[in-house]
Parts: structure tokens; sequence; C-alpha cells
């Protein structure tokens, strides 16, 4: 990919050294002269900084990455990892919702269901797709097509990026919250092996409405949370500008969410973020997928779902330290 046009703060002094590099190129190209010896020290110098820069990313910066506008979204994930993907609108009960898209694809000569939200590029698209943010027609889509793909036995394959399902009037009156634990119900018992990868933003229960599987991933710089940290901040402290503060409390990056259990690995980004190489990101997301469909594919039913449910049931297990006292 070309560098991208949007950066984020702590991006600024990588975009400055590329500045300088291509500024020397085109001295060189236009007065023919041979600056290859400086080239070569500023690039080797961009390297170092960008790897100290995302070593020391805190949990607020991660969060800018996972909504990096220029970030891959479901969609350009399904057309670099899937091969003939047939796109199944509507849920047979309102409308379509194009924040949620799906349908049967093919990966490595096996058939699977591919299901995730889906985001815009720009306002107009963001418009129709509603910012990413699903409606309560989208997870019933959603949960329609997971059933297709239980009749057919194929596994279904989860991209999970939104910043949460959506708050509007419309939404509740049609039951959103409804539709929602609907999904997680019914994905918990699917009799076919589900894989959800989080590859941006995984917020609240808009995210878990997709995301109730036999093996949950998330990408390095993506994030998974209860609420986002500016609708945390905005209860805790009542102003939404301690967002950092209120990202770091609430221990949503993937090292975070690996090391409590509430993911199963973490999917490696291209140094700097999956929005500086599309098709680095898509081979690391699709060897992922592979490697954890392959875990489930030949697992007996009641295994798979008995698998399922212990994972589930063992979330949020806490442990009191020292003796309690008796009544």
């Amino acid at each position: 990919m070309s560098k991208p046009k949007f950066t984020l703060d702590f991006e600024k002094p990588l975009r400055d050294l590329e500045a300088q590099i291509e500024s020397l190129r085109k001295l060189s190209a236009e007065q023919n002269m041979d600056v290859s010896v400086e080239i070569k020290a500023i690039e080797d110098k961009l390297e170092v900084m960008k790897a100290n820069i995302h070593k020391h990313l805190t949990p607020w910066q991660k969060v800018q990455l996972a909504r990096h506008p220029q970030r891959p979204y479901t969609l350009d994930y399904i057309h670099m990892i899937f091969t003939d993907f047939q796109e199944l609108h509507g849920d047979r009960l309102y409308r379509d919702d194009h924040a949620i898209v799906g349908g049967p694809a093919w990966l490595d000569g096996k058939p699977v269901m591919v299901i995730g939200q889906q985001k815009g590029r720009n306002t107009k698209e963001n418009l129709r797709r509603n910012f990413g943010c699903p409606n309560p027609e989208g997870y019933r889509k959603a949960m329609r097509l997971m059933r297709l793909a239980e009749k057919f036995h194929m596994p279904v394959v989860s991209l999970v990026d939104t910043p949460g399902a959506y708050p509007g009037i419309g939404a509740e009156e049609r039951h959103v919250a409804e539709a929602i634990a609907v999904n997680l119900r019914e994905m918990s018992i699917l009799e076919t092996p589900i894989v959800a990868v989080i590859i941006g933003e995984g917020g609240s229960g808009g995210a878990l409405g997709l995301a109730v599987a036999d093996a949950v991933l998330i990408m390095e710089n993506a994030y998974y949370s209860v609420i986002s940290p500016e609708g945390c901040a905005a209860i805790l402290w009542k102003d939404r500008a301690n967002a950092p503060r209120a990202a770091e409390a609430l221990q949503i990056t993937a090292e975070k969410l690996l090391k409590s259990g509430a993911v199963d690995a973490i999917v490696p980004e291209p140094l700097g973020g999956a929005h500086l190489d599309h098709a680095a990101a898509a081979a690391a997301v699709k060897a992922a997928i592979l490697e954890n469909l392959a875990k489930f594919s030949d697992m007996a039913t009641k295994a798979l779902l008995d698998h399922r449910y212990q994972k589930f049931r063992k979330l949020g297990v806490m442990e009191e330290q020292g003796a309690v006292a008796s009544a």
C-alpha cells in the first residue's frame, strides 16, 4: 500500500522521516546525485523508531489504531482471504442491514459462512453502513446465515469490527437487546464450528453478538470491551476527555485480554499496524482462521458444544486471596 494520508499523533515522527526519504529520492532523481547512503541511514533510523514506538503503545493509542480509517475492514479481508463470496441479504423479518455483511464463501477449497460488521470509507458509505453499528435486523440476518451454515455443515467465520450496536430509538423499538441475546443463546448451541476474529473495534454487546465462538482471536492492535473508553469516561468521570485513563482501566488490549482468558490468541499485525500493509494483515488472519478451524472441524458435535460451554463458563471467575473469616 502507499503511505497513508491519515496520521495519528504518535505516528507524526515516522511521517517526518518518510518525508525526508522521499525528498532525498526526489533530489537524487532531479540532480542525478547518489544519496543512497543518506537514505539508508534514515531508513534504518525509521525502522528503529517505528519498532520503539509500537513496542510502547498505550492502551488509548491502540484504540486509535483499531479505529484507523485506513485499516482493513470486513469486506477487505473477505476479498483477500476467501474466494467466490456470495453476499446474502435480509433477515426475512424486516429489512436488510448494511452494517452486517455475510454469505457463503470458499476458504482454501472448503465452504464456510463468513459474517462481519462493515464500516464505510467515506461519509456516504458510513451513512449506508451506519458507521458499522448494526440494527437488530443485522443480528437477525447474521443468525439466519449461521443457521444456514449449520444446516449445510459449514463452519462459521465471524469478523468483528464495531463500536457497538446502534442505540437509536428505532433499534430499541425493534428490540436490539433481544436480537443480541438470541444470538448469544443460539451461537452457544450452534452445531458447527465457529471462529471469531476481532479485526478492529470490539464494542460491547454489539461485538459479542457475533463473538460466541469456539475460538475468539484478536488482532494485535484491536480492542474488545464492555464499553468504549469515551463511554466509560463519561460515566465514571463525567468527562469524555478521560478516555485514555478509561482505556487503561478497562484492560481492553490484546495482551490483557489474552491474559484474562477473554480471547484465545493474538493475530500479529505488520509493524506499524494493519493499515500499512493490508495483504500482510490478511495473510496473518487467514493463517489464524485455518489453524483454529482445523482444531474443531473433526470434533464430535457434543464435544464441540461442551468445549464452547466450558470456554465461556470460565470467563469472569475471580479468586480471593487470604482466608475468609467464618460467620
